[in-house]
């Protein structure tokens, strides 16, 4: 009888794939996997495996494959830290989902993401005031909050303690150290030992009951989606012994870009643009008749809606019920799924917290790098521990070298 599980090898050869391709369907929920004998490889299982190849178009093999393997979506490497699935994603096997519903906070998130179980990362107390030269960063009014904070990174590495340690409780008490002080940064306030989520609401609406909450679950939402494009850039930084700051700052810096961390701005302006206007439904169906995106809508992990952005959204509603800006962002929702078929991203989530109370773009794009800060932390030590340099070969496609005569 033929065995329902095959090792990673057996399964890649079976579907005349690279083993790169194999994790990405892992990852989309299109093969189940489960841990091998040994405790550290991984098993694939069989009828998936022949189900996709009934499937599988004709002529698509290894090569069609592994040159996709850097593209959008696809992983090159192998995490223990987050899985997606249609329905979510999840923290070393526990749903997101369910940890931001059920009260978890990202000090929590933290934990679990880095393997915290013998010892709490976050016992110790953050400096009690910044080194002064971040203190004069802080005093720059012109700089957003994010470029405060890639600016501030460096110059704390010179005075973390023990940033190259090899010890594992050592790197995660300067990851939460980081944590910390990155929050911080981006709320401009000192760093403490209070929750994350109310160093924010505190900094940004003072005495507010219900801000706090929400971004609690925004925070453990945003603090890993796999290997993203700033994610897979702290890994590469990791990946040749950087710090743990530098790592964060690799992550940061891939986030800037208009094409990823831009993606909140662009939902707000789009929530803004809509906000006053008489027919939703009209402004969008010209949008989408000019070719204009909906910024804020539609993922492509998530075919029926993001997952993150419904539960946000749901909270949303019951922090305020009785706000009119609700019913007007319904309206923009419902207008937008009439005619695009598309639902709420977690980009426009967050845009949608920041614009309900008044917080400001910026603040949007905070609440995510606060929150994804805690999963580049995670990558970082999970290569650190092991993963070896990362340095990925190039499929050359330029003018060939003249043949010798």
């Amino acid at each position: 009888m033929p065995s329902e599980f095959l090792s990673a090898r057996a399964a890649a050869t079976r579907l005349g794939i690279s083993l790169a391709t194999l994790y990405a369907y892992v990852s989309r929920g299109r093969i189940d996997s489960r841990p091998g004998p040994d405790g550290r490889s991984r098993e694939y299982r069989a009828d998936d495996i022949e189900h996709l190849i009934e499937r599988r178009q004709a002529g698509r093999g290894a090569a069609q494959g592994a040159a996709h393997s850097l593209t959008w979506g696809l992983p090159v490497l192998e995490t223990r830290i987050s899985l997606i699935r249609p329905q979510g994603h999840y923290y070393r096997g526990q749903s997101a989902i369910a940890l931001a519903r059920d009260g978890a906070t990202l000090e929590d998130t933290a934990r679990l993401l880095w393997e915290a179980e013998s010892s709490d990362p976050f016992t110790a107390a953050p400096p009690a005031s910044w080194p002064s030269a971040v203190t004069m960063l802080l005093r720059q009014r012109e700089l957003t909050p994010l470029e405060r904070a890639a600016s501030a990174l460096p110059l704390l590495a010179h005075a973390a303690p023990r940033q190259h340690s090899t010890e594992p409780n050592q790197r995660r008490e300067n990851a939460a150290l980081l944590l910390r002080q990155h929050a911080a940064l981006l709320a401009g306030v000192r760093a403490s030992r209070r929750p994350l989520h109310d160093v924010l609401a505190n900094a940004w609406r003072p005495g507010d009951t219900r801000l706090p909450q929400l971004l609690r679950a925004a925070l453990v939402l945003c603090a890993d989606h796999e290997l993203n494009a700033s994610a897979f850039a702290a890994r590469v930084a990791a990946s040749t012994g950087a710090s743990l700051h530098a790592a964060a700052s690799a992550g940061l810096a891939a986030l800037s870009g208009p094409q990823h961390g831009g993606a909140t701005a662009r939902a707000y302006a789009l929530i803004d643009a809509l906000w006053h206007t008489r027919q939703p439904a009209a402004s969008i169906h010209e949008r989408l008749r000019r070719g204009d995106e909906l910024s804020g809508f539609g993922h492509p992990l998530y075919a029926e809606g993001d997952p993150r952005a419904a539960l946000l959204l749901k909270q949303l509603t019951n922090a305020r019920p009785r706000l009119a800006g609700l019913a007007r962002l319904q309206q923009l929702i419902d207008a937008a799924h009439a005619h695009s078929g598309h639902r709420p991203s977690l980009d426009f989530a967050l845009a949608a917290i920041a614009s309900l109370f008044g917080l400001g773009a910026d603040a949007a794009l905070s609440i995510f790098a606060a929150g994804r800060m805690a999963g580049w932390l995670a990558h970082a030590l999970e290569q650190q521990a092991g993963g070896g340099l990362i340095r990925p070969r190039a499929n050359y496609a330029g003018i060939l070298p003249a043949r010798p005569t």
